[in-house]
C-alpha cells in the first residue's frame, strides 16, 4: 500500500512540476507522445524553466531524491549541461530528528550507555542532512570530537524508493528514444551503491584514516583524526575542527588569512591527491571546508572519495598537458589508445571534434580558463564517439570543478593552469625515463629476489607440463584415429559378408 501511495506523490510530482514536457519530447510510441501532449497542463511552476521545475520536483520528493539529483548532477556524460548545473543547486534541506533518537541510536550500535562513552554529548545537533546528523561531545580524555549519526529507520524508506526508481528506469530504457543511451539503470544501480556506502559511517571513517594518513604534518590541509574505538556503521566520531567557512571571505581577510596563497594551495592539494595518492576527497564543496587562523585548509565529510589507478593517472596527465599545448592528436589517440572509443575510430575526425571545443576556450586569457569546463566539454564531444566516460573520472571532473570554483573565489586572478602545469610536467618525468625505471626496479627487486631461486624449477616444471601436454594430446589423437579405423574395417566387414550372401 505505501508503494501504490509512493508511487501516485511521484506521478502527481511530475505532473504538477509540467515535467510531462521532458516526457513527451522524448518518448518513443507515437501514440504515448500524442496522449501526453494532449493531457491539461498544469500552471505551477510553467514560468520556470525545465531545469528549474525538475529541480524544484526532486527537492519536493524528499531527501532520497535530493541525494538522486545531486549524483545526476555530477554526470555530465549523459545530461545536458543545463540540467547538470541546476541540479548543483539542490541542498539537503532536512530537520534534524531529536536528540534522544540520537542518543539511542548511538547506545544501540556502540552497545554501551552514552555516559561511559562521552563525557559529555550536546542533544542540539549542529548540523543535520538527509542521511545523518551531527552532535557535538567530549571524550573522558578531554578530546573534543564531532558525532555523526545515521538517521534511525532510514533504510526502509531508502529501499522503497530506490525500488521505485529500478521501476521507473526500466521504462525509461523502453519508451525514451535516447533511453539506451542514458543507460537509467546502470545510474540507479550507481546511485544504489552510492546511497549504501553513505549508510555504513566505517567507510567514511577509514577514508578520513586514508587521508589523514597522506596529509600527515601538511602545512596545507588539516584532516581531522578518526577515533575508531567509537567508530561504527551507525556513529562516527572524529576529532572537532574549529575554523572559519571558506565561504566567509570577509572574516578570513579579517583573519589576516592570505587568501592567494590559500587559493594556490587548494589547486596543488588537489593535483597531490590525484596524481601522488590517486586517492581524492570527491564532496569539497564550500560546506564541507574550513578554514585555519593558520591558513591551512580543514577537510571534512569523507563519505564520498574517488581512487584513480596508475593508467588513470597517466591518461589524465597525457590528456592535461596535450591541452596545454594545444596538442588535439594526442588527445585524440589518447582517447583511442585508452580502449574507451571504438576500434574504428579515425583519430583525426575525434581530433576535429576536440579542436572544435578547444579552440574557443583558449581564445581567452588563461586566468579565466576553467579546467574542469574543458573536461565536460570533453566528455560532452566523447559522448558523439560513443566514449565510454569512466564514473572516477566524472567524480574527478565534478570535484575539479568545485576547486576551481573555490580557488577563484578566494582569488580572483588565480592562474590554475600555470599553478599545475609544473606538477604535472614534474610527475611525468618521474614517470617515464631512467629515472622512472630505476625506481621501479627497485621496487620490484624484492618479489624478484624471492622469485629468481625458484625459476629454473618452474621453468622445468612448465616443460614437464608441456610435454605431458603434447603426449596426453598425441595419445587422444591416436585413439581417435584408431576409432576411426575401427568403424572403416566393421563396415568393410559388413561389406564383405553382404557380398558374400548374396553372391
Amino acid at each position: 500500500m505505501k508503494w501504490l501511495k509512493r508511487s501516485s506523490t511521484i506521478i502527481k510530482t511530475v505532473y504538477r512540476y509540467g515535467l510531462t514536457d521532458i516526457v513527451a519530447g522524448h518518448v518513443h510510441p507515437e501514440w504515448l507522445r500524442t496522449l501526453l501532449h494532449k493531457l491539461p497542463q498544469s500552471r505551477h511552476a510553467h514560468n520556470e524553466p525545465l531545469p528549474v521545475r525538475l529541480r524544484l520536483a526532486l527537492e519536493s520528493l524528499g531527501p532520497i531524491f535530493v541525494k538522486l539529483g545531486q549524483v545526476l548532477s555530477t554526470r555530465p556524460d549523459i545530461l545536458p549541461p543545463a540540467y547538470a548545473q541546476e541540479l548543483a543547486r539542490l541542498q539537503d534541506k532536512v530537520p534534524p530528528f531529536p536528540g534522544y533518537l540520537a542518543r539511542e541510536q548511538i547506545e544501540a550500535s556502540l552497545g554501551r550507555p552514552i555516559t561511559e562513552i562521552y563525557a559529555a554529548f550536546e542533544a542540539e545537533p549542529v548540523a543535520s542532512a538527509s542521511v545523518a546528523q551531527v552532535h557535538k561531545a567530549r571524550l573522558h580524555s578531554g578530546e573534543n570530537v564531532a558525532v555523526k549519526v545515521l538517521r534511525p529507520d532510514l533504510l526502509p524508506i531508502i529501499e522503497q524508493d530506490l525500488a521505485l526508481m529500478r521501476f521507473g528506469a526500466k521504462w525509461i530504457e523502453r519508451l525514451f528514444a535516447d533511453g539506451k543511451r542514458l543507460k537509467p539503470q546502470e545510474v540507479v544501480a550507481e546511485f544504489d551503491k552510492y546511497l549504501h556506502d553513505e549508510l555504513d559511517l566505517m567507510k567514511e571513517a577509514a577514508n578520513a584514516s586514508q587521508l589523514g594518513r597522506h596529509f600527515a604534518g601538511s602545512d596545507m590541509l588539516i584532516v581531522p583524526q578518526v577515533y575508531f574505538d567509537y567508530c561504527s556503521r551507525d556513529v562516527l566520531t572524529i576529532e572537532w575542527m574549529d575554523g572559519t567557512p571558506i565561504s566567509d571571505i570577509a572574516t578570513l581577510k579579517a583573519k589576516g588569512i592570505d587568501l592567494k596563497k590559500l587559493a594556490r594551495y587548494g589547486v596543488e592539494i588537489f593535483f597531490t591527491q590525484v596524481f601522488e595518492h590517486g586517492f581524492f576527497h570527491a564532496d569539497m564543496h564550500p560546506g564541507n571546508i574550513l578554514v585555519a587562523d593558520d591558513n591551512r585548509y580543514i577537510a571534512l565529510d569523507f563519505g564520498i572519495v574517488g581512487s584513480l589507478t596508475d593508467y588513470d593517472k597517466r591518461y589524465l596527465a597525457i590528456n592535461f598537458l596535450a591541452f596545454f599545448n594545444r596538442d588535439y592528436h594526442r588527445v585524440a589517440t589518447a582517447h583511442i589508445e585508452s580502449g574507451w572509443v571504438p576500434p574504428d575510430t579515425r583519430a583525426e575526425e575525434l581530433e576535429a571534434a576536440v579542436r572544435a571545443v578547444c579552440e574557443p576556450i583558449f581564445n581567452k586569457p588563461l586566468s579565466q580558463i576553467s579546467f574542469g569546463l574543458v573536461l565536460m566539454r570533453l566528455f560532452e564531444t566523447s559522448r558523439r564517439f560513443n566514449v565510454e566516460i569512466q564514473p572516477q573520472l566524472v567524480l574527478l571532473q565534478k570535484t575539479l570543478l568545485n576547486i576551481e570554483g573555490l580557488g577563484r573565489q578566494l582569488d580572483p586572478e588565480l592562474d590554475l593552469w600555470a599553478t599545475a602545469k609544473p606538477f604535472l610536467v614534474s610527475w611525468m618525468n618521474r614517470q617515464v625515463g631512467p629515472k622512472a625505471l630505476l625506481r621501479n626496479i627497485k621496487a620490484e627487486a624484492p618479489d624478484w629476489a624471492q622469485m629468481l631461486p625458484s625459476l629454473p624449477r618452474k621453468l622445468n616444471m612448465l616443460v614437464d607440463e608441456t610435454r605431458q601436454q603434447e603426449m596426453r594430446d598425441a595419445y587422444i589423437h591416436l585413439v581417435k584415429t584408431q576409432q576411426r579405423q575401427n568403424i572403416w574395417l566393421a563396415v568393410i566387414a559388413v561389406a564383405l559378408v553382404l557380398i558374400l550372401l548374396f553372391k
